[in-house]
């Protein structure tokens, strides 16, 4: 079944639905390529995927440990390369509410991020700098 559908609007602008929810999202070129950054760009998406992809797999983590991760904001950082211009490195920076982790909590948190789906899916050139502060 087909996951979404993109449509080109014009302008280095495209919109994409999700078929399941009919949710839509919306990018703009960059505006150091042309565009006019007024919405993510593909690559800031692909970037903030990552991010979401940890919190969701520690999410599930969390729940089957029973504890929360309620609150934990993620901070994403992209740092693009020219010649060929691509992602070069993503920092992924996790900031935990003031909740009092103890080890193994802290191992089953940072286990889920680096076994990700899209960690794991991300070429190996693309650097993951990850930091977990508690």
């Amino acid at each position: 079944m087909t996951t979404s559908e993109i449509t080109y609007l014009g302008n280095l602008r495209t919109q994409s639905k999700h078929i399941a929810s009919n949710n839509l999202i919306v990018t703009d070129a960059p505006i150091d390529n042309h565009g006019r950054g007024e919405a993510f760009s593909p690559t800031d998406l692909m970037a903030n995927s990552l991010g979401c992809c940890m919190l969701t797999i520690i999410g599930i983590a969390a729940n089957t440990h029973q504890f929360s991760i309620d609150g934990t904001i993620v901070k994403i950082t992209k740092i693009m390369q020219s010649n060929p211009r691509k992602i070069a490195e993503i920092k992924v920076d996790f900031i935990f509410p003031k909740i009092e982790y103890n080890s193994k909590q802290k191992a089953i948190i940072e286990h889920a991020a680096f076994t990700c789906p899209v960690a794991l899916s991300l070429h190996p050139d693309i650097r993951q700098s990850i930091t977990f502060s508690y």
